[in-house]
This record gives structure tokens, sequence and C-alpha cells, in this order.
């Protein structure tokens, strides 16, 4: 595959880097709370931090309100980086290069979801459920599959991305190279308000309902 050095539009370094590191502390910090309060699956000797469900909470609600424009960037101007409606066939041709992006895409839709996944749960927690020693509310059980399918799904979008386009792809997601037509007023320009395919309308209605859902549901459950 070609290890050239792709170049990557400047709206979509801001809206992946800024997830990124918010998945990355999310994932962190959540796994300090399971250290400090769970431990049933094994742990880490990591310092306690009293206020460790604060920071992650922190954390989670900055999250939230940032993954919302990033799911409508993925769905409207960056779908091709996503499941594709020929995607299931060209995942039998394995081995091919086709089939390493399809997979890529996958992954790439798989973190969606599992984020959407993730801040549902986390929203209906409550925070004095794990200092009590209550641990086997679903809730919980449901947030801690959703950081593990987070943390599944992180790794695979690396290596899918190593996979692809080697370090060139990679490091262009950090990269600082700014094209003189890359602008503000050019950002949306590549934006498609009707999908072309049935599977990424229902992607879309999955993961911003379940956005939206995660907005809501806390305050009807109260």
């Amino acid at each position: 595959m070609s290890r050239t050095h792709p170049y990557q539009p400047v709206l979509l370094r801001i809206l992946h880097g800024t997830i990124a590191l918010l998945v990355i502390a999310a994932l962190i910090s959540g796994f300090w709370i399971y250290n400090t309060y769970d431990k049933r699956w094994g742990s880490l000797p990591l310092p306690t931090l009293a206020d460790i469900q604060g920071i992650h909470g922190t954390i989670a609600l900055i999250f939230l309100l940032f993954l919302p424009v990033f799911a409508l960037y993925s769905f409207h101007i960056g779908y091709r980086r996503l499941v594709q409606g020929q995607s299931l066939r060209q995942l039998k041709e394995v081995g091919k290069p086709i089939w390493w992006i399809s997979l890529q895409r996958l992954v790439n839709t798989l973190m969606l979801v599992a984020a959407t996944f993730a801040v549902i749960t986390g929203r209906m927690m409550k925070e004095e459920w794990l200092p009590a020693g209550q641990i086997n509310h679903q809730w919980y059980l449901g947030h801690l599959a959703a950081w593990l399918i987070m943390l599944i799904s992180l790794a695979l979008h690396l290596l899918m991305g190593a996979k692809v386009g080697g370090i060139p792809l990679l490091t262009s997601m950090v990269s600082w190279r700014v094209q003189s037509n890359d602008i503000p007023t050019a950002w949306f320009q590549s934006l498609k308000f009707k999908h072309s395919t049935v599977i990424l309308q229902i992607l879309e209605v999955v993961v911003i309902g379940g956005i939206i859902a995660a907005f809501l549901l806390p305050a009807l459950a109260s």
C-alpha cells in the first residue's frame, strides 16, 4: 500500500485530535475508578485519587458535548471513512487492500457506536454506587463493557491506520501542515446532507439518537 504523505483537512484534525485526547483521558480515568472501587478482574498499584470520579465525570461531560459535533462531521463530511454499502462484500476479499480498507471503516464505525454506548451507560450511573460497594448495577457493568469495547476499538483503529496508510497516515493526523485552500470557508464544501446508503442513515439515527438519549435519560430517570 502507498506510504506517501497524505493530507488531512484541518477541521478533521481538530475534531479527531480533541476526541482522541478525550477518549484516552476517559479510558485512563475510567480504569482508575475501577482500580479504586472494584478490582474484581485484577488491578494495578495506582495511588488513590479522592476525586477520581469527579475528574472522570468532567472528562466525560466534555466528551459528550464534543461527540455530536464529531458524529455529524463523520456522517456528513467524513462518511467515506465509515462502513459503506459494499463493505460486507469487500470483507470477503480477505488479504486484499480493499479488505483492509473495509475493515478500517468497520472499526471507525464501531468506535462511534461504542462511544455512544459509553455516554449512555455513563450518564445513567450514580456517583454514590461505587464508594458504597454497589458494583453490580447493570448500568455500571454496561459502562465497563463500553470501556472495554472502546479500548479494543482504539487499538484496532491505530492498527488499521498503520496497516492501511502506515506511519505517514498516523502522523498526518497530528501534522501542523496547512494547505492554502484549507480555510474555514472551505471546510464544509464536501458536506453531504443525504446519505448514499441506507446503512449510514440507520447508523446515524442510532448514534445521534443515542447521544440525545444520553442528554435526556438522566433527567427522565430522576
